[in-house]
């Protein structure tokens, strides 16, 4: 399969993106710049975390105007699997491919730590690899992690089994201690904490390995269905 990692002005977790998915696990990955149209011939997607656009307005809030945005609603569309780490997670939320908001910490200070998470939902396209109730710990990296929505919202996202990671210990504020959500189709995943910065134990942890595994495992099988 081939995996394309976005590349926005700012960004600064591409390069961790690619070589979690080119050196540990081996796929065929290329960088795509934000001012490409097209994402034609790739199998998924990932939006990176750091900065894009400096953070300007609000974290996300030009990157949804970048060129490669319809081209990436078109992917999502057709079914296609997208991942948002960080500010991916952001700019998912603000481009209206995932509900809700990243709002500032409520402690108002940038967090970077390892995190333990909660795997709420392993029946996902991104978390099959784990198991439901799973204590897994990767690092978060942000000042905007708090997941904000409406109670409907909130509602909805607990009853379709949106909510795939939960905090423990929350760090930021984030309702229902939300820590990464999908879409209701299931095939967008957006997450503060960072798997790619996680598939190595010399890093801390590798439990991010099992999320990438989950995907390709799920890519491979539509392509023989």
């Amino acid at each position: 399969m081939k995996f394309a990692v976005l590349a926005f002005p700012g960004s600064n977790c591409e390069k961790d993106s690619f070589y979690a998915l080119k050196d540990v696990l081996e796929e065929d990955v290329a960088l795509v710049s934000y001012q490409a149209e097209s994402l034609d011939g790739f199998d998924a997607v990932v939006v990176p975390g750091g900065f894009s656009y400096g953070d300007y307005l609000r974290s996300g809030a030009l990157a949804r105007f970048a060129p490669i945005i319809p081209a990436l609603k078109a992917f999502a569309a057709a079914g296609k699997p997208v991942l948002g780490i960080c500010n991916g997670f952001q700019i998912l939320t603000e481009a209206g491919l995932l509900p809700g908001s990243l709002q500032k910490n409520t402690a108002g200070k940038f967090i970077c730590r390892q995190q333990k998470l909660v795997v709420a939902n392993a029946q996902t396209p991104f978390s099959s690899r784990y198991q439901a109730g799973q204590v897994i710990t990767l690092p978060i990296a942000h000042g905007d992690g708090n997941y904000y929505a409406d109670e409907q919202t909130l509602q909805e996202l607990e009853e379709n089994g949106q909510i795939v990671f939960t905090y423990q210990d929350n760090p930021n504020g984030s309702l229902k201690d939300i820590a990464g959500i999908t879409n209701q189709a299931g095939n967008v995943l957006g997450m503060m904490p960072h798997p790619e910065r996680g598939v190595e134990e010399i890093l801390g942890s590798a439990d991010g390995i099992q999320l990438f595994q989950s995907l390709i495992d799920h890519v491979e099988v539509a392509a023989h269905e």
